[in-house]
């Protein structure tokens, strides 16, 4: 059982019993190991009465909370199955992942009491969820998460999985619309956690800052990776620009998460001046391509970025820049990680020369296992056990990578990942479109926005009455910011919509 996640919490707690483990930002609550892996064990122990077994899905609806991660680390020592679940979505999409995973049990904050109740109204044709649980008031439909833990006992549970018994499924939006579940395993969560450790500048005593949300791999493996290596997870329930430099001086943060659309705002706020940043000695910065004016600006102030590059399905680990060559190398994401393995390659799967564009193929343990119940797009995506990603980068003669361009058509903005595809399926759904095709548009807020061209069916319709469409159905971070119209959308001979015109077409900005 070496390699079950829920035991690293349990190790670190007889290791550094008396090492601060969690500090809850918003609620100022702080655990020490020995304490978060008491919390864990009753969290296990309750869900274990309400009958979740080894291979159970049990998914989380929560924000950022000490709740959060006793509650995964609890589900990964009875060898259950993690579903976290974007709380940005509307009940319509977390109804496809909650029935598609099979989960059967739901963990959730009172602030979404309303979306479990609409949920719960659905029945067995919305859902296979059986037991609900709430964190904070009761809403009648519930147990409660504090009454089922607090009289639940603190031993620990009997460990039944390990190795490649599923951990956690994550779910990542599909070029067809629907999401993917990615499953990861005890052991691709494990060697996440090595190969991030044996190449990263982070150590024992760390203080790390994160508020990236914990459903995103990008917060779920680093809080992983803390407790492992015995670092101290300093975790913000939502982002704050003002807050996060306050919080990296008043916690001596040493190092900490954050996508580039939250460092330009962090850049635009006055405490960037006010506040004593002497500790920190790196922001780790990825899911789009870093600026090198963002990582100047930073350096101009003391603060090295390393520009990371990863995905959910290769549970975070790719590439890293390191410390020596953030400047040197600056708008290169660096060289793949210490048990990593990273190639560019041509449509025939043979290595392009240096200098040249390619797709990023990733090669490691701690690639995923499959996508949930899909062994087609599974056979698609890892060939011969390398991770076909779908980015084009070029590889310098000495191993640097440059990512130029990301997967297929995918918008990232703010951190999110938008796949057109599902933004144009509900688009279409509209009586008035003939047919519609989404880019994303320049955006010095977001990094990026969703922008929907579409052809009329109806000489009626008007651009409100697009974006009203999409209220509901989408979440707000997918929904376009503006629609702009047109006779024809350009497509190749196979049909497929030529984005890079309409992208020529349309440059932006999009509208803040």
């Amino acid at each position: 059982m070496e390699s079950n996640i829920g035991l690293f919490l349990t190790k670190r707690a007889r290791l550094s019993p008396n090492l601060e483990g969690w500090v809850d930002v918003a609620t100022e609550r702080r655990y020490s190991f020995a304490e978060l892996n008491a919390r864990c064990n009753r969290t296990a122990n309750a869900l274990a009465s309400l009958g979740v077994k080894k291979g159970d899905r049990v998914a989380l609806l929560l924000m950022n909370s000490v709740e959060f991660c006793e509650s995964f680390f609890a589900i990964g020592k009875l060898g259950a199955v993690c579903v976290p679940l974007n709380w940005r979505l509307v009940p319509d999409e977390l109804a496809f992942i909650l029935k598609d995973s099979g989960s059967t049990h739901l963990i959730y904050g009172e602030e979404f009491s309303g979306m479990a109740k609409d949920l719960y109204a659905r029945g067995a044709e919305g859902t296979d969820v059986k037991e609900w649980i709430c964190f904070g008031a009761e809403d009648g439909i519930s147990h409660s998460y504090d009454a089922v833990t607090a009289k639940a006992s603190d031993a620990e549970p009997p460990v039944v999985a390990s190795g490649d018994d599923h951990l956690y499924i994550m779910y990542t939006s599909g070029t067809t619309g629907l999401p993917k579940g990615v499953v990861h395993t005890h052991d691709t969560a494990m060697w996440a956690c090595v190969t991030i450790n044996a190449t990263a500048d982070m150590h024992y005593g760390d203080r790390y800052l994160t508020m990236l949300p914990m459903f995103h791999v990008g917060a779920l493996t680093p809080i992983t990776l803390n407790v492992y290596g015995g670092v101290t997870s300093i975790v913000g329930r939502a982002f704050d620009p003002t807050e996060a430099w306050h919080i990296i001086q008043d916690e001596k943060v040493t190092t900490m998460l954050a996508v580039p659309a939250m460092l330009g705002f962090m850049l635009q706020v006055p405490a960037k001046d006010e506040v004593d940043t002497s500790t920190l000695r790196w922001c780790m910065s990825g899911a789009a391509p870093v600026p090198v004016a963002l990582i100047e600006s930073f350096d101009k102030i003391g603060i090295e970025i390393h520009q990371i590059y990863g995905l959910t399905e290769t549970c975070g680990p790719a590439c890293l820049i390191s410390p020596e060559d953030s400047i040197a190398r600056a708008g290169s994401t660096g060289k793949a990680f210490f048990h990593t393995h990273v190639r560019i390659v041509d449509d025939q799967g043979k290595d392009v020369p240096a200098g040249e564009n390619g797709e990023v193929v990733v090669q490691g343990p701690h690639i995923m296992k499959e996508y949930w119940n899909r062994p087609d797009a599974t056979a698609e995506t890892i060939k011969n056990g390398w991770l076909h990603t779908g980015d084009v980068a070029m590889m310098d003669k000495d191993g640097f990578v440059y990512i130029q361009d990301r997967k297929k058509d995918m918008i990232i903005s703010g951190g999110e990942n938008v796949y057109p595809a599902e933004v144009e399926n509900v688009i279409l759904t509209h009586d008035g479109v003939k047919e519609v095709a989404v880019i994303g548009q320049p955006s010095e807020k977001w990094g990026e926005s969703p922008l929907a061209v579409v052809v009329k069916s109806d000489n009626g319709l008007t651009a409100t009455d697009v974006l009203d469409h999409c209220q509901g159905k989408l979440a707000r971070f997918k929904q376009p910011r503006t629609v702009e119209f047109i006779d024809e959308i350009p497509r190749n001979p196979s049909g497929k919509a030529l984005k890079r015109l309409l992208r020529d077409q349309f440059p932006g900005p999009a509208p803040e």
